[in-house]
């Protein structure tokens, strides 16, 4: 059977979590089919990422090396991935569902003639064919869909494929390869904006403030827990419409797109644009005075009261556990 390959995204000379995760659902999938497994990275002094994913599960690393691009650039990496995939011909090629990645897969596939699948939720072989699970409607309705030709291209979002074991003593083949320098654009500067310890989409706990808050100068609120649980910190629309705090923070149908373990909801009422931001976490804590509010609906524990009496004692009590934990 053909290869599977995976894009591993890297930033600043360091891989992803997402990159991790699609490499390991690679080999999965590969093992069970007997196919190899490909990984394609990109940028500027990258050649020693090889090795991490060769540890997920990468039987073999392409490496597309060059200082014109150390910064993400859509053209550059498209025309490289594009033409890795097609001198290697994989039948399945994965990318994770980040900014970039939303970005990046449906240009390569575009140039490819491929068949695109967005944002999966879970992979599977059917009849020697993958049939992937993708929410739609905001969430409120899953499909599950099947590619005609090849490459079968699929984006997965971050934190619902769980990472493999990995295993230090598997050394991928690195295959080096040379970018095409025709780019009509290219990045010059890259402006970030600090966005705190954990990145959004990556966290394995977020808590977020919604407008049961009142106020910006109660957000310290849901900062407190969030730095005492060492989370990410998140907002409903709302919120940042208010200008509360940075759109980069929003979670939800316009905003960021978010699954991690724990996410704690606090003043949210949940609208479906929000949920359809959160919905797949595993476990989602609610904290709202109203006992109807639609967020109790996803929840899987909820507390209706007041989140100014309770976010102090709860950050404390987190504080106080994990002192204990060392």
């Amino acid at each position: 059977m053909p290869a599977i390959l995976t894009y591993a995204e890297q930033r600043d000379g360091k891989l992803r979590r997402p990159s991790l995760e699609a490499v390991s659902e690679a080999r999965r999938l590969a093992d069970a089919e007997g196919a190899s497994v490909e990984s394609v990275v990109i940028g500027s002094g990258v050649e020693g990422l090889a090795a991490a994913l060769g540890a997920y599960g990468a039987d073999t690393v392409h490496v597309v090396d060059h200082p014109e691009l150390a910064a993400y650039a859509s053209e550059s990496y498209a025309r490289a991935l594009a033409g890795i995939v097609a001198g290697r011909k994989p039948s399945v090629v994965l990318v994770p569902y980040t900014a970039a990645g939303k970005d990046l897969a449906p240009r390569a596939a575009a140039r490819l003639g491929a068949g695109l699948a967005s944002d999966c939720v879970s992979l599977a072989w059917k009849g020697g064919r993958l049939e992937a699970r993708r929410p739609m409607f905001a969430g409120k309705a899953y499909a599950t869909v099947r590619w005609e030709g090849e490459p079968q291209i699929a984006s997965l979002r971050p934190n619902v494929f769980p990472l493999g074991t990995p295993d230090a003593l598997r050394k991928p083949a690195v295959e080096k390869h040379v970018p095409d320098p025709s780019a009509r654009a290219r990045v010059t500067a890259v402006h970030a904006a600090d966005s705190g310890k954990v990145e959004l989409t990556e966290a394995q706990i977020i808590v977020s403030g919604g407008r049961g808050l009142r106020g910006p100068e109660n957000f310290h609120l849901v900062q407190g827990l969030a730095e005492a649980l060492g989370a990410a910190v998140g907002a409903s629309r709302a919120v940042v419409d208010a200008g509360w705090v940075d759109h980069q923070l929003q979670v939800g149908q316009t905003g960021k797109t978010v699954s991690p373990t724990l996410y704690v909801a606090c003043g949210i009422s949940g609208a479906i644009q929000h949920l359809a931001g959160m919905s797949s976490s595993k476990v989602i804590v609610a904290i709202n005075k109203d006992p109807e509010a639609p967020i109790f609906k996803v929840a899987d524990y909820g507390i209706v009261g007041d989140v100014f009496e309770l976010l102090p004692k709860l950050t404390e009590a987190a504080r106080a556990y994990l002192s204990t934990k060392g």
